[in-house]
C-alpha cells in the first residue's frame, strides 16, 4: 500500500502568517519567500525573503533593526521602486492599524517553532559590517568622535560623488522652481540664507560650529568677508576644508580645528552657527551646548541653529539611523530647542520651517546615489550603498509624512541695555536668494 505525504506549507504562507500574529493583521505587502512561494495581495508591493538568515534575523532583532539588518545585507529586498514600496508598505499599515511587534514568550516560542519548521534555528546572525560599534560612556568625548567617524569619514571620494559643488550635506533651500534651479542652486541659497540672517558683514567673526564640508565657511569668507572659525570633529572633513582654504587664497580668513565643541576656547564672535550638528550632541548634554552658544557670543551678537526635529513620543533617530548613519543622536521637537536656548539667556528671534525642502534635497542625493550606483558600490560596496539607499528613501518619506522635521532657529545674545542689532523686520533675508 502507497501513502502519500502531505504537502509542506509553502515559506511563504508560514511567514505571512508568523508576521500577521506579530503585527496583530495581515501583512500588507505580497511576500515571496527563497523556496518560489508567494502570498499576499496581488497589487501590494513585493517583498522579496531571499534568505532563511533574515528570518533568523528578525527572529533575534524583530522590529525595525533586523529588517534593516536583512536589507543592507541582501537577505531582504523590496521589488521594484524602494520608496514607492515602502510609502505603500507604511499607509497601509497606518490604516490597518498595524503595531511593531511586541512579542511575550509564548509568541516568541510559537515563532521558534514555526522558524524550527521552516529550516531556521541557531545563534543570533552577527550584524553587518556596516553596523556601528561604538564603546565607552555616551557622549564622552572619545565616543562622540567615533560617532562621528562613523558616518563623516566614511571617504571624501564617496561624497563628492553623492553631494553637488558645495559639498554641502545638510537640507538645502528651494526657492526657485526653473528646471536649471538644481541641488547646488538650493545649498546656495541656503548659505546666503544663514549669511543674511547673521547679518554678516566684511571683518565681521564668524564660528562655524560642525562645520562640515566647509560650505558654509567658504561662502563666508569669499562672498562675505567674514573671518572664519571652523570646527569638526570629522577629520576627512578638516583635511578637505583646509585644502579647500588653501586652493581659494583664504588663509588670512579661515581657521580650521579639528575638535570637540567643548574644547572651543575663546569667544566673543560676532556670530555663531552650527547647522544639523545639534542632533548629535545629546539630550543630557544640551544644556551645556546652548550655554557654549551663549557663552561664544558678544552682547548682541547672533547664533543661527539649523537643526532637524521629531515628536516627543520619537526623540531619537530611530533604531536603523542610530545603527547605521547617527550613532546616539538625538532628535527633539522644536519648542524643547527653543526652551533650551532660551534657557541658556538666548532671545530667540526667529524660527522657519524647512521641512519639505529636505524632502527635495534628499531625494537629489538619491537621484545622485541612483544614478552613480555603479562607483558608489565600486568605492564604499554594495553593503553600505544598500545602507544609503535606505537611509535616503526612508528620510525622504519621514520628512514628507511629517515624522521629521527641520529648522531654522535665530537667536540673539541680549545686550544689557536690551537694545538689539538687526532692524525688526526681516525684509532683505529672501531677496534675491534664487539668483546666486
Amino acid at each position: 500500500m502507497t501513502t502519500t505525504r502531505p504537502a509542506r506549507t509553502a515559506a511563504a504562507h508560514r511567514l505571512a502568517a508568523l508576521a500577521a500574529s506579530a503585527l496583530g493583521g495581515p501583512l500588507p505587502v505580497r511576500l515571496r519567500a527563497w523556496d518560489g512561494s508567494e502570498t499576499g495581495p496581488a497589487d501590494g508591493p513585493v517583498v522579496v525573503v531571499r534568505s532563511r538568515r533574515a528570518l533568523c534575523r528578525l527572529l533575534w532583532q524583530p522590529g525595525e533593526l533586523g529588517l534593516a539588518q536583512a536589507y543592507v545585507t541582501g537577505e531582504l529586498d523590496v521589488e521594484g521602486d524602494l520608496a514607492e514600496g515602502l510609502r505603500a508598505i507604511w499607509a497601509a499599515a497606518r490604516e490597518q492599524q498595524l503595531g511593531a511587534p511586541r512579542l511575550s514568550l509564548a509568541d516568541r516560542l510559537r515563532a521558534a517553532g514555526a522558524a524550527a519548521r521552516l529550516g531556521v534555528a541557531g545563534p543570533p546572525p552577527a550584524p553587518p559590517a556596516s553596523q556601528a560599534r561604538l564603546r565607552g560612556a555616551l557622549h564622552s568625548k572619545a565616543r562622540d568622535r567615533a560617532a562621528i567617524s562613523h558616518h563623516y569619514d566614511l571617504s571624501n571620494a564617496f561624497y563628492r560623488l553623492l553631494l553637488d559643488e558645495t559639498m554641502a550635506y545638510s537640507c538645502g533651500y528651494w526657492v526657485g522652481e526653473e528646471p536649471e534651479f538644481g541641488p547646488a542652486d538650493a545649498q546656495r541659497a541656503k548659505l546666503e540664507l544663514i549669511c543674511r540672517k547673521l547679518n554678516l558683514m566684511p571683518g565681521a567673526r564668524l564660528l562655524d560650529i560642525g562645520c562640515g564640508w566647509g560650505s558654509l565657511t567658504l561662502h563666508a569668507a569669499e562672498r562675505h568677508k567674514a573671518h572664519v572659525t571652523a570646527v569638526t570633529l570629522a577629520r576627512e572633513q578638516a583635511t578637505h576644508v583646509r585644502e579647500q582654504v588653501r586652493a581659494r587664497g583664504l588663509g588670512d580668513r579661515v581657521e580650521v580645528f579639528c575638535q570637540d565643541y567643548r574644547d572651543i576656547a575663546g569667544g566673543g564672535y560676532d556670530a555663531v552657527a552650527t547647522v544639523e550638528m545639534g542632533e548629535y550632541v545629546g539630550d543630557a548634554e544640551y544644556p551645556g551646548f546652548a550655554a557654549t552658544l551663549h557663552r561664544m557670543l558678544r552682547p548682541q551678537g547672533r547664533v543661527l541653529v539649523q537643526q532637524m526635529s521629531r515628536g516627543a513620543t520619537a526623540p531619537g533617530g530611530g533604531a536603523f539611523i542610530e545603527a547605521y548613519i547617527a550613532p546616539d543622536m538625538h532628535m527633539r521637537p522644536l519648542g524643547e530647542t527653543v526652551s533650551f536656548l532660551e534657557t541658556a539667556g538666548l532671545e530667540v528671534r526667529s524660527t522657519e520651517s524647512m521641512r519639505e525642502h529636505y524632502v527635495r534635497t534628499i531625494e537629489a542625493w538619491h537621484h545622485t546615489l541612483e544614478e552613480r550606483w555603479d562607483d558608489v558600490v565600486g568605492l564604499v560596496g554594495v553593503e553600505t550603498a544598500r545602507v544609503w539607499r535606505l537611509y535616503l528613501v526612508g528620510g525622504a518619506l519621514a520628512f514628507e509624512e511629517r515624522r521629521m522635521g527641520v529648522d531654522q532657529v535665530l537667536a540673539e545674545r541680549p545686550a544689557t541695555d536690551g537694545q538689539d542689532s538687526r532692524p525688526p523686520t526681516p525684509w532683505n533675508w529672501y531677496t534675491g536668494l534664487d539668483r546666486l
